[in-house]
């Protein structure tokens, strides 16, 4: 695989991260963006100054607003498109795969219509007998530091070992180590669902809680993700690894994630049309925060913190309610 092209699609701040960690090894990369003047300035710049300032590309990376070029003799895919455009870019490049190419998801995010994760999407419109292989890459990784070549570890999972390791060999670098897993799902949980605890997060910090509160908050979030993921088939282990626990921490608490800003900034009291607006950049944890629920709900599984989650965001519940909701439930035992 190291001697054909791998293909980024999506040049938001982790596509570009990525696309440049892969290209700085030396690898043939294209890069694909869906608006010309976007890829224009990129061309120009030899960096991403919309999404990825102070980051120079190397001159052999190739970025296009065209599909079949990006993908074109591609051995690996990456997928890196907000979930909720996920379908549709992935439905136009389905026809350009070559045969038997691995194709990686590295968008966290669970599709609103249908509930399912971006392997299950991709799965959903690849033609039987494609022969391609599906992975995903995921754990706590903020663009900017990988960029920055800052010492980063994540998982990248596959339904095999061998395919896995294949992802695993292209990323892995001295400064980005790269594990691997077959669990796909839960790979895929943990990364998705993480973001809705991150708000929740940022919602107690911009209350003016303190770091008992976020501990607190942080480890019964994970207790949520756990029960949701086992219920969908995935390894409990996966949870306390970087894909569940550290991604989960990594969000919860720094101060580049965009899903604690949009909870930061709900419990300052600041509207939440308002707090996207003025983003510039997508916080897929609003929109899987729906998902997740209507998900937890097919599956019968208990997530009292989504739930006030989904309540702050789309029934105007005021924060300060749902955290009282949140303290005041039933007693329990922890292991139940």
């Amino acid at each position: 695989m190291a001697e054909q092209r791998i293909a980024v699609i999506g040049a938001g701040s982790w596509g570009t991260a990525l696309a440049k960690l892969v290209s700085d090894k030396g690898l043939p990369v294209s890069l694909w963006a869906h608006r010309r003047a976007h890829v224009a300035a990129i061309v120009q710049d030899r960096e991403n100054r919309q999404y990825l300032a102070g980051f120079p590309l190397a001159a052999s990376l190739v970025v296009t607003d065209d599909l079949a070029e990006a993908v074109r003799g591609a051995a690996l895919v990456v997928m890196v498109v907000p979930s909720h455009g996920f379908r549709a870019v992935f439905y136009r490049l389905v026809s350009h795969l070559g045969p038997g190419a691995v194709i990686v998801s590295a968008t966290k995010g669970i599709e609103n219509d249908t509930l399912m994760t971006m392997t299950q999407v991709m799965e959903d419109l690849l033609p039987e007998g494609s022969g391609c292989h599906l992975g995903v890459l995921s754990g706590p990784s903020f663009a900017k530091e990988v960029a920055a070549g800052l010492p980063t570890a994540v998982t990248v999972a596959a339904h095999t070992r061998a395919v896995a390791e294949r992802i695993q060999a292209v990323f892995h670098t001295d400064r980005f180590r790269v594990y691997a897993s077959v669990d796909v799902i839960g790979l895929e949980l943990g990364g998705a669902l993480k973001n809705i605890i991150a708000i929740a997060a940022g919602i107690c910090d911009g209350l003016g809680y303190g770091t008992n509160t976020r501990a607190g908050l942080i480890t019964r979030g994970l207790a949520e993700i756990t029960r949701l993921g086992v219920k969908l088939g995935a390894n409990p282990l996966t949870f306390s690894g970087l894909g569940g626990l550290g991604d989960l921490v990594l969000t919860c608490t720094g101060e580049l994630s965009r899903n604690r800003h949009v909870g930061l900034e709900l419990g300052r009291g600041k509207v939440l049309a308002d707090i996207l607006a003025g983003m510039g950049m997508v916080a897929e944890g609003v929109k899987t925060t729906r998902s997740a629920y209507n998900l937890a709900r097919r599956e019968g599984v208990e997530m009292p913190i989504l739930d006030q989650i989904y309540q702050v965001l789309y029934q105007d519940k005021p924060c300060q309610e749902a955290v009282q909701d949140l303290l005041s439930r039933n007693q329990k035992g922890e292991l139940e």
